[in-house]
């Protein structure tokens, strides 16, 4: 899986991690937390989808990548919302493997899903949320979500 950060371009896992490194290491005293989200858009005929990966520097800014993956067009709302939290949850466990969170442990993560108490998405609140909740990791929805809803977002356009 490729990342890509906005001014710095095509990252691998290993390299965006090393620059996370170093971002944190440039403040060490400083409170981070780490928000991971996903978002698709369907188009004829393919969906994007594009997972955020963002550390925040409480206070202080932030810095972020993103990875966006394609496939043939998926127009199931309950699947589409699905696969971006598989997604998210993807690069939480990729992170992991490369002992990230070893490095990091002190970092509170979020996972941010696309979905709200509007619209189509509120059935699959419960749903979703638990999913996240069940594997250990925090959840938030909108409008709380702003990995998923707005970083993520622009990079489906």
């Amino acid at each position: 899986m490729n990342f890509y950060h906005p001014r710095k371009g095509r990252r691998s896992l290993d390299h965006m991690i090393a620059e996370i490194k170093e971002y944190i290491q440039e403040d060490p005293k400083a409170s981070y937390k780490m928000v991971i989200g996903t978002d698709s858009q369907t188009r004829e005929r393919e969906t994007i989808y594009v997972t955020a990966v963002i550390v925040q520097r409480i206070g202080k800014g932030a810095t972020f990548y993103y990875a966006k993956i394609r496939h043939n067009a998926m127009r199931d709302l309950r699947y589409r919302i699905y696969r971006e939290t598989e997604y998210s949850l993807k690069v939480v466990e990729l992170l992991k493997e490369k002992g990230f969170f070893g490095f990091s442990v002190n970092i509170p993560m979020e996972i941010h899903l696309d979905v709200g108490q509007q619209g189509e998405t509120r059935k699959l609140i419960q749903e979703v949320v638990g999913w996240v909740t069940s594997v250990g990791y925090t959840a938030k929805i909108k409008p709380e979500s702003f990995a998923a809803s707005a970083v993520a977002d622009r990079f489906t356009k």
